[in-house]
């Protein structure tokens, strides 16, 4: 029987100017430790996951690599890789340094780094998609009715029942993503996710039910948010 890797992703090379802090918004402290400590933790722990590869603007690397990686003895960090000038850029950075190590069967599990409440319910539904499907997708029902908007001018209302929100992880085979990438590199495309970048192709993502508390961290009101998001998730543990 052959055994696949399971390899997480975390970019986290944001300059978060949104948060209007003095350091990037990932080493903000959220419950005593920075965010991305938190979003690491989580891969971590899990039993599913092999390795773990961080995206980090290249001169915050010493910085995290004794700050977060060192500080909170993650074994499982096998390598901090320089981010590039977009998230897709660095996402592609990671792709390249994961290449020598990655069959094109093992699932990548790219996530945000400032996203540090996902739950392991979600890392083991999105493995399970990406093996028998081009991609898994994270994500939540829309809430709230969604407005298409042209000029200040409203043209559309799209049903409610079609919408999702986007979160990740975005995971997918390696052999597929890494060749969405090159493929979108090639053609000067930019996507507004990975799973974008599939889509173009005409590849087949399918649904992982996500988490509310899920949240990405880029604005104040949002780190209040995790923080009581994170309260309650201790409570009811």
């Amino acid at each position: 029987m052959t055994f696949f890797k399971s390899i997480a992703l975390i970019p986290a090379a944001g300059m978060g100017k949104r948060m209007g802090a003095s350091v990037n918004k990932q080493y903000l402290l959220l419950d005593g430790l920075p965010i991305v400590a938190r979003t690491i933790s989580v891969f971590e722990r899990s039993p599913l996951i092999d390795s773990i590869y961080l995206v980090i603007p290249a001169e915050e690397i010493p910085y995290c690599r004794e700050h977060v990686v060192e500080a909170c003895g993650f074994k499982k960090v096998a390598a901090i890789i320089p981010g590039g000038k977009e998230r897709q850029n660095s996402v592609m950075n990671g792709l390249n340094a994961i290449r020598d190590i990655a069959d094109d069967d093992d699932v990548i599990l790219i996530h945000d780094g400032v996203r540090p409440l996902v739950t392991e319910a979600i890392l083991i539904e999105s493995i399970s998609v990406a093996r028998i499907m081009d991609g898994a997708l994270a994500a939540v029902p829309a809430k709230d009715t969604i407005k298409v908007v042209s000029n200040g001018i409203v043209v559309d209302t799209p049903p409610r029942d079609t919408l999702w929100q986007a979160q990740t992880p975005q995971s997918f085979r390696f052999g597929i993503i890494h060749a969405a990438h090159l493929s979108a590199e090639a053609a000067g495309f930019t996507g507004t996710d990975d799973a974008s970048l599939i889509e173009r192709n005409g590849g087949k993502i399918g649904i992982v039910r996500g988490d509310y508390r899920n949240i990405k961290i880029t604005t104040p009101e949002d780190l209040i948010l995790a923080e009581a998001f994170l309260a309650g998730t201790e409570k009811e543990q």
